[in-house]
């Protein structure tokens, strides 16, 4: 009997409505350890090279890990993955909530969906048991009333629901998925994945109890956190993701007006401090996690409540300063719409600030967007712009498209307002100033995401802060956020590993190191006194690496070469206002750090393709020949 896990995951095939269990070795557990790598493992394994996104053939894979839903804070988090509408490789988000360690308390460690049922369904995991239900009278509303339906209609407040939203079913290319109204896979498009299947929505409840294999080794570890933790204190705690406005701004990399600029006059309106101060009613949580930095907010003349949470600072900046928006309530407006629809905030905003900055330049008239006048802080512009992409109409349906294809469609130069890395928007972070993420985003197998590793400013405390959490990785002198040499590559490729691997066991990164107070080693004795085994950190961080190189494996196999690791014009361009005024990323230095960054992972230098010898090292051989033909281009 494993520790920790069950040992087995639930198969479903939409087509034929056959669900059923598979059990899995412990050697598989022990290699992939769950989450992003066990995920990437099932469809690097069986599915094919060039399928369709949307179609029957896609897979679903979600993930738990062989921690998640334990007792210490951070361990809830789990994966979504399956082949992306948005980038057309590979996609994978997590969430954390409450949805994954109920899956687990139902009796699996991960469900692969296949198919596409011919009727709008959910899907029911309680006890062991699965059943595929109709889901009829829930296509087409909207995610809060399909969160009250089901609990009605089960009898139920306590069940744990995963939907894709109406944008989902209409085919929203960066469609997100939600669990609890709240938890978001904002990245990839996987909602438009589970819509393109008719599963409405996939429901969990169960009462399984797993057993560690040291319980007192475990305590240990759980104490020690609640002795090191100091929440009273925690910025995190009191201000949530966008406490770190103010610092953006002083940096001047605080997104405004589509990357245009780097600081944003009404940076203050639209903090955490401020959203503190006058919205905030309570400070959300995640499954057994005591620092509790989801926000949760009320604006009751606009009909906000906290039901669907509140918004984090990808949110804040993407329809705030990205598109000229200070006025914190409409922001938290537009969060709920948001979350109705289920669309993915970076995403959505991004597309958002791309249409306002083609209407500027004449790309598009005020016939093309619906007599909407699209100009930088119109709210009431951007607000209803959110409902035309959430129900795919109007001009809604070319924006849903994603910024990429919809500047091929519009033409005329609008390539160069679109801010995104093969297909997938830019995330709230400028790598202009925090020139690391320049190897994130070009790289990032989901295209430019800014949760790779941790941000460049961590870098420079190295052999300053009396607690450097990466020294024992030999990461031991400071690299200036605008350093490009081989030494920030290192940092990167290092510290990327560790979140890699947090995405595999399903640790948050707001409690693991470097941003929460979880040291490697504690983490490392915690999984061991879970699952029994004797895993070293080292082992562990191969994991994280094993994880990246199959995800890059999947893109090499549909067709994406080195040249598709490319930043967009304007990060070479000059930021137009703030301290960095007149500062920009160099084309030669991107290019110096990405072949510096191939040749630390094992990948040929010209080509950016995993060599034979890292795949052996990584006991990745057996992918050596799905990627011997690649599909050709996308």
């Amino acid at each position: 009997m494993p520790y920790g896990y069950h040992g087995k995951i639930l198969r479903v095939d939409l087509t034929t409505g056959e669900t059923r269990p598979e059990e899995i070795p412990a050697s598989i557990y022990r290699r992939y350890l769950g989450g992003s790598a066990l995920a990437s493992y099932f469809l690097l394994k069986e599915l094919k090279p060039g399928v369709d996104p949307l179609g029957p053939e896609n897979m679903l894979v979600v993930m738990t890990s062989v921690i998640n839903g334990t007792v210490i804070s951070g361990a809830n988090r789990y994966t979504v993955a399956a082949k992306s509408p948005l980038t057309g490789g590979f996609g994978e988000a997590e969430a954390g909530g409450w949805f994954g360690p109920e899956l687990k308390a139902a009796g699996y460690d991960g469900i692969i969906i296949k198919g596409q049922s011919d009727r709008p369904v959910y899907l029911w995991i309680h006890d062991g048991e699965a059943e595929i239900r109709d889901a009829s009278k829930y296509w087409g509303q909207l995610s809060g009333d399909v969160q009250d339906g089901l609990e009605e209609e089960l009898g139920d407040k306590r069940i744990r629901v995963l939907q894709c939203g109406i944008s989902g079913e209409r085919g929203v290319r960066y469609a997100a998925l939600v669990n609890q109204l709240k938890h978001y896979h904002g990245r990839s498009g996987l909602g438009a994945v589970m819509g393109s299947k008719r599963l409405r929505a996939i429901v969990v409840r169960g009462k399984a109890k797993l057993e560690a294999a040291d319980p007192e080794g475990r305590k240990r570890v759980f104490d020690w956190f609640k002795q090191n933790y100091d929440r009273e204190h925690d910025t995190m705690h009191l201000y949530g993701t966008s406490r770190g406005i103010p610092s953006l701004q002083a940096d001047g990399i605080l997104p405004t007006r589509n990357f245009r600029d780097g600081n944003f006059e009404k940076y203050l309106d639209i903090s955490g401090k401020t959203m503190f101060d006058t919205i905030l009613t309570n400070q959300g949580t995640c499954y057994s996690c005591s620092v509790a930095c989801k926000r949760e907010v009320a604006v009751p003349e606009l009909g906000v409540t906290p039901k669907h949470g509140g918004p984090e600072y990808e949110t804040i900046a993407a329809v705030g300063s990205l598109t000229g928006v200070g006025n914190l309530k409409m922001i938290a407006l537009a969060n709920q719409w948001l979350s109705q629809y289920v669309l993915d905030s970076i995403s959505t905003g991004a597309a958002i600030a791309f249409a306002i900055e083609c209407y500027e330049n004449g790309l598009l008239t005020k016939e093309d967007v619906g007599g909407l006048d699209l100009r930088w802080g119109n709210e009431e512009a951007v607000l209803q712009l959110i409902h035309m992409i959430g129900r795919r109409e109007g001009i809604g349906a070319l924006l849903g498209e994603g910024v990429k294809r919809a500047a091929e469609k519009i033409g005329r130069g609008a390539e160069r307002f679109a801010m995104h890395v093969k297909g997938q928007e830019f995330p709230m972070h400028d790598p202009r100033g925090k020139k690391g993420l320049a190897i994130a985003y070009a790289t990032s197998p989901t295209g430019a995401d800014h949760m790779e590793a941790p941000h460049d400013p961590l870098y420079e405390g190295f052999g300053i802060k009396e607690f450097n959490p990466f020294r024992m990785l030999g990461l031991n002198e400071p690299v200036d956020r605008m350093d490009a040499s081989a030494k920030k590559v290192r940092a990167y490729f290092y510290t990327q590993a560790v979140w890699s691997m947090y995405n595999c066991i399903g640790m948050c990164d707001f409690v693991g190191v470097t941003t929460g107070p979880l040291e490697l080693p504690k983490l490392v004795e915690y999984v061991n006194a879970v699952t029994g085994w004797d895993l070293s950190l080292w082992e562990m961080l191969k994991v994280g690496e094993r994880a990246n190189t199959m995800a890059r494996l999947f893109n090499v196999r549909e067709g994406f070469t080195a040249a598709d690791d490319k930043l967009p014009d304007r990060m070479y361009e000059p930021m137009g206002n703030g301290p960095l005024k007149g500062k920009s990323l160099s084309r030669e230095e991107v290019q110096s750090m990405l072949r510096t960054y191939y040749q630390m992972c094992g990948w040929d230098p010209e080509t950016g393709v995993p060599t034979p010898a890292k795949l052996a090292e990584l006991e990745l051989d057996w992918a050596v020949a799905p990627v011997a033909e690649p599909v050709g281009s996308r």
